[in-house]
C-alpha cells in the first residue's frame, strides 16, 4: 500500500516543525513522530499496530532540521515495506539510526555554513546599495530556495529509501557549499571597503583609514581560518575600488 500524495504533503508541512517540541532526552523524537503520523494512519488501519509503529518513531532522534526531511521521507518508504511484510519492523530504525548523523553534517556544512551566511551578506550589500527592496528580495529567495531543497530531499527519501544518499551526492551540496563561502567571503569584502570608505568621506580619512584597517584584518582573520586568503585579498581589492567610485560619484554631484 503506497502514501497518497496529499498525505506525502501534510507530512512534509509537519515537517517544518520538526523542532517546536526539542526536548533534552528526545530532542526531535517528538517533531519527528508527529511529522510522520499522517502517514502512519494510512499504513496501519488496525490502532494496535499504528500505536507500535508511532512508539518506535519516538526514540532518540537528531538532525538538521533541513535536511531531516530526507529521513523522514526515507522512514514512510520502509513502513510501506513494513506493512506490506516486506521488512522487520527494525528496519525503519535502522535507517533513521545510520543517516541521521551523515546528514545533519550535510546540513550544518552547506546551509548554516554556506547558504545562510552567504545570503546574509547579499542582503546586507543589497541593503546598502538599494534599501530594504534588497533584504526582502533576499530573504524570499532564501527561503524558496531551501524549500526547494527540503522538498527535493523528502521526495528522493520517500522514492528510494536507502539509496538516497546516491540522490543527495548528485548535488554536490558540500562542493555547493565551499563555492558559497568563497563568495560569501567576497561579498563581506566588498561590504567592508564599501563601509570604510564611506565613513571616511563623513568623518575623516584618518578615522576612515583606521576603520579599512580594522576591517582588513578582521576579513583577514576569517579569511585565514577558512583558507582562504586569496580570495579575502581579492574582495578587500574589489571592495576599495567600489568604495572610491562611490566617494568619486558622491564628490561629483
Amino acid at each position: 500500500m503506497s502514501v497518497p500524495e496529499a498525505t506525502l504533503r501534510r507530512v512534509f508541512w509537519r515537517c517544518l516543525f520538526l523542532q517546536a517540541a526539542w526536548n533534552r532526552r528526545g530532542m526531535q523524537n517528538l517533531g519527528f513522530a508527529y511529522a510522520i503520523d499522517p502517514a502512519l494512519r494510512r499504513l496501519y488501519s488496525d490502532p494496535a499496530l499504528r500505536s507500535a509503529a508511532l512508539r518506535r518513531h519516538l526514540g532518540a532522534f537528531s538532525c538538521h532540521p533541513y535536511t531531516a526531511s530526507a529521513i523522514v521521507g526515507g522512514a514512510i518508504h520502509h513502513e510501506e515495506r513494513v506493512a506490506a511484510g516486506q521488512e522487520p519492523v527494525a528496519g525503519p530504525l535502522a535507517y533513521k539510526q545510520v543517516l541521521q548523523g551523515p546528514l545533519a553534517a550535510v546540513g550544518d556544512g552547506f546551509f548554516w555554513a554556506g547558504l545562510r551566511p552567504f545570503f546574509g551578506a547579499l542582503a546586507a550589500l543589497g541593503t546598502l546599495a538599494l534599501g530594504w527592496p534588497a533584504l526582502v528580495a533576499s530573504l524570499l529567495v532564501y527561503n524558496v530556495l531551501h524549500l526547494w531543497l527540503r522538498w527535493t530531499l523528502f521526495r528522493a527519501g520517500y522514492r528510494s529509501g536507502d539509496e538516497v544518499l546516491t540522490r543527495l551526492a548528485a548535488l554536490s551540496l558540500p562542493a555547493w557549499a565551499a563555492r558559497l563561502r568563497d563568495a560569501g567571503s567576497v561579498l563581506c569584502g566588498v561590504i567592508a571597503g564599501i563601509g570604510a570608505l564611506s565613513a571616511a568621506g563623513r568623518i575623516g580619512i584618518g578615522a576612515g583609514a583606521l576603520l579599512l584597517v580594522s576591517a582588513a584584518a578582521g576579513v583577514v582573520a576569517l579569511g585565514y581560518r577558512a583558507r582562504l586568503l586569496p580570495t579575502t585579498y581579492a574582495a578587500l581589492s574589489l571592495g576599495t575600488a567600489v568604495g572610491a567610485l562611490a566617494q568619486v560619484v558622491r564628490g561629483g554631484r
